[in-house]
């Protein structure tokens, strides 16, 4: 290993990470948050269906953490418990329309962060499920202030091996989940492959909430993002379709966007922030973060 490499892996373990639960108009919001002494900007990251903010500490594997490697970087990172889940499960019904998932999430990270420093200002993170929430953010009104935002795990049409394994009868269908959202296998440490020790109930009103978000709400919200745009996608992805033409429509998606990339990472599957190239992936998001800040100032 390579001395930065050396230097990387020991910052990683010495980054203190705190939890956090606010109050917000009733609702306990829980929040991760790992803080750089001297912040180029801070870090949004917000999770996908079944887990936690937990999905960004990869357990047993610090230099893969994006909440321990990017504040060694220089970088904040909040990572927010989705409303519905974490401490906020229990509310899961009563906080589902969209203009209320946003105003918590708003919210959250303004309580989260209080004083503490902001650098350059906010950029969003988000994977699979929670690029819903991070794209209803980013075109929100407030989302003109923000750095840019990073979208990772999603698409507009699932893959066709999706499709077969979802929609075939028959007992089995969480194998066949497990096998859309972890394969290759070799991708990931063995200790987290499966997602067993990050995993958590969802929150029901997913079920109805993405399949409208993936056939309508995506191509009209996003066009009202105004702030530059990553989309990465595995170059293994199995759960949507990443063909050169199924790209090229979601890239269009973002008309008013100044920036949009489009970003394959190479040796990853769907689970980016948790396979053995997460910290490729997470090194390439902040360089991102980076050309904002430039292009910010």
């Amino acid at each position: 290993m390579t001395s930065a490499g050396s230097d990387l892996v020991r910052l990683s373990h010495d980054m203190p990470i705190s939890s956090s639960v606010v109050e917000i108009d009733g609702v306990p919001m829980s929040a991760l948050l790992a803080e750089a002494a001297d912040p180029r900007a801070v870090i949004v990251a917000i999770h996908g269906g079944v887990t936690t903010s937990a999905y960004f500490d990869c357990p047993g594997h610090p230099r893969l953490s994006l909440l321990r490697t990017a504040p060694a970087l220089g970088f904040t990172v909040v990572a927010i418990d989705r409303p519905g889940y974490g401490s906020s499960a229990p509310h899961a019904a009563d906080i589902a329309p969209a203009t209320r998932r946003v105003d918590l999430a708003y919210a959250l990270v303004e309580r989260a962060l209080g004083t503490r420093p902001r650098g350059a200002g906010i950029f969003l993170l988000a994977h699979s499920a929670g690029c819903e929430l991070a794209v209803r953010m980013a075109a929100d009104e407030r989302g003109a202030q923000l750095l840019g935002i990073e979208l990772a795990g999603t698409g507009r049409e699932h893959h066709p091996e999706a499709i077969r394994s979802l929609t075939a009868g028959g007992p089995g269908r969480g194998d066949r989940l497990r096998e859309l959202l972890w394969q290759p296998s070799h991708l990931y440490p063995t200790e987290v492959f499966g997602g067993a020790v990050i995993a958590s109930p969802g929150p029901a009103y997913e079920a109805t909430m993405m399949p409208q978000w993936v056939a309508h709400d995506f191509e009209r919200v996003a066009a009202n993002i105004r702030i530059p745009v990553q989309f990465t996608v595995g170059a293994h992805e199995k759960v949507w379709r990443t063909d050169p033409l199924a790209l090229s429509e979601i890239t269009a998606l973002f008309t008013a966007a100044p920036r949009v990339l489009l970003h394959e990472q190479a040796d990853a599957g769907h689970n980016l922030s948790m396979g053995h190239s997460a910290t490729a992936y997470h090194l390439r998001v902040m360089s991102f973060i980076e050309e904002c800040v430039i292009a910010r100032r």
